[in-house]
């Protein structure tokens, strides 16, 4: 799928030149291509953890020593393994170790329900589990009707600094039911052990094309899916960041929020830094009130998030006088910006002094969430920028293969080296969203709706499930969104479709009132009157409804979902 046959010519291509657009992906796998930098960077630190420093050195031995480990439990290559831990060393040491030996890494969220662990083992045949000690209440209702043979358990306090360890046991780690005694289970560090007994070959041989990851998602469906990705997926990626991230040195601090379990967070907060010889700080559990502190402290060169983490930044007290001149970039991912929020940010970092502006980025996890940004000459207000290079993108009529004009809004389609190989064991899907077109390419139906202007430059603007259509006209609640929040008392919005006895849908609007509003009866009245006066009559939302906050998901993004299942939707 990788052997793309014709050569597209695209408007953006005048932004890189020849070299940069002819990307070459190295021949290596995952662990391979860290290696290689990490042996550049052998004194540099790669990982803070609770103010405990991991060198690169430190880390190629651990990661050595867990991969001996797996081999001698029996671990095999292309066996699974399911991680389902936060953002710690352990994590990341375990990630990178299943790889060198040619195994399959399964990243889950350690918040997952004992049905969802459940699902996740059994889809993906899993042979061992890696889990925080806070998950063994809801794991050992359901581990026994999984395939997995032995569960790795890692306390919280593992990599913790003595001191540290001891207060989170005192306050917090005694109150953690355990496994005790059970052959099923065994502890990170007598696990470690394991590592010195096993004396052959470590590293397979590579195969970058074969299945190294597994990510799960909705997809464009809205149903669970697991999302095989690559060696070349997650090294495609790497090659793509040393055009985009030109400024990015070796000992740039990245502040490591994003959680390991989603692809934005892996492959842009993770893999890439520690390609360039980066150090990550680690943030198992991220806490709004404490970004002040987070941010102060480390002054972080790279701050990746989604826009939940850049309002919590902007309402943080903490933060009034914070200069963030240290930044060299500042990405939003994992969900769109609205166009009040897009200035608002970047308005907030002229005003802090920072010399850079926020960078919008564009994905899903089907194609390691970050396939397009709005980037230096192309850099345009709302857009989602250009494609990375090494990657097309085309916009075509719903449910068609055929483009629409310049300009004109179609599902948007991607065509590169980090699009997925595929559903696990979903076929069906798998074609669906994977389609070979008239030039030989494989292109990802992302079930988005969007539009490119002449210059080439991408505006996202809808899910394409989101649409709202009412009395036959198209309805984007994106784009109500993004009106109700350039209203000055709006702090939040999200925008769904009700059913309706003869416009079949009409659209409702939820909005969060900034603190200082929220007192003023007027208010409601001026926003109803701020819509009717910058949309379109048929958009007009049929109903408004308060709160005083709106759903998350397990990442942070707003949960309209949850909205819709609250009215009737399912």
């Amino acid at each position: 799928m990788f052997g793309f046959k014709k050569k597209i010519k695209a408007p953006w291509e005048k932004y890189y030149t020849k070299e940069e657009l002819n990307i070459k992906v190295p021949d290596l796998s995952i662990y391979q291509i860290m290696e290689e930098s990490a042996k550049k960077h052998f004194n540099y630190v790669a990982l803070e953890y609770m103010g405990k420093n991991i060198t690169y050195k430190q880390f190629l031995q651990l990661v050595d020593r867990c991969a001996r480990s797996f081999l001698q439990m029996g671990i095999a290559e292309g066996d699974v393994v399911t991680i389902c831990m936060p953002n710690t060393p352990e994590t990341l040491i375990s990630f990178y170790a299943l790889n060198k030996i040619g195994a399959i890494a399964n990243m889950i969220h350690p918040l997952s329900s004992e049905e969802e662990i459940k699902l996740y083992l059994k889809e993906t045949n899993s042979v061992a589990f890696i889990m925080i000690d806070i998950c063994y209440e809801k794991v050992r209702n359901v581990i026994d009707d999984t395939t997995v043979k032995k569960t790795i358990v890692v306390s919280a306090r593992n990599s913790m600094p003595l001191l540290l360890g001891v207060g989170y046991f005192i306050t917090q780690g005694y109150k953690i039911k355990k496994p005790k005694h059970d052959p099923h289970y065994i502890y990170w560090n007598e696990f470690m052990l394991k590592g010195y007994l096993y004396h052959s070959q470590v590293e397979v041989k590579c195969n970058n094309k074969a299945p190294s990851v597994i990510l799960h998602s909705g997809g464009t469906t809205g149903n669970p899916k697991g999302i095989l990705l690559s060696n070349y997926n997650f090294n495609a990626i790497v090659e793509q960041a040393r055009i985009i991230f030109k400024e990015l040195r070796s000992g740039d601090t990245i502040l490591n929020i994003l959680p390991n379990f989603h692809g934005f967070g892996l492959a842009v907060s993770m893999h890439i830094p520690l390609c360039f010889g980066c150090k990550l700080v680690l943030i198992p559990q991220f806490n709004a009130k404490k970004l002040d502190e987070l941010i102060v402290k480390y002054r972080p060169n790279l701050l990746t998030g989604v826009p939940t983490l850049y309002d919590a930044m902007m309402n943080n007290p903490g933060m009034k006088f914070v200069d963030l001149s240290f930044l060299k970039y500042i990405v939003s991912g994992g969900d769109s910006l609205t166009s009040a929020m897009f200035n608002r940010i970047n308005k907030y970092l002229e005003d802090h002094g920072a010399r850079v502006k926020i960078l919008q980025g564009y994905g899903m996890t089907e194609s390691l969430a970050a396939t397009a940004v709005s980037y230096g000459e192309a850099y345009k207000e709302g857009s989602i920028g250009i494609p990375f290079p090494g990657n097309y993108f085309k916009m075509v009529y719903p449910g068609t293969q055929d483009e629409v004009p310049i300009g004109e809004d179609g599902e948007i389609c991607v065509s590169g080296p980090t699009v997925m190989i595929g559903y696990l064991d979903n076929e069906k899907e798998t074609n669906e969203v994977l389609q070979i077109h008239k030039d030989k390419r494989i292109w990802l139906h992302t079930g988005d709706i969007g539009c490119m202007d002449e210059d080439g430059v991408i505006y996202f603007k809808q899910r394409l499930k989101r649409m709202i259509v009412s009395s036959g006209y198209n309805v984007y609640p994106q784009h109500i969104e993004n009106v109700i929040e350039e209203h000055e008392a709006v702090l939040n919005c999200s925008v769904i479709g009700i059913p309706h006895p003869y416009k079949v849908e009409v659209a409702k609007a939820y909005i969060v009132l900034k603190e200082e509003y929220k007192a003023k009866k007027s208010v409601k009245k001026s926003i109803e009157e701020h819509c009717k006066k910058n949309l379109a009559k048929y958009s007009i939302p049929a109903e408004y409804e308060y709160r005083e906050a709106l759903p998350k998901t397990l990442i942070g993004k707003v949960n309209y979902r949850e909205l819709e299942k609250e009215n009737g939707k399912k």
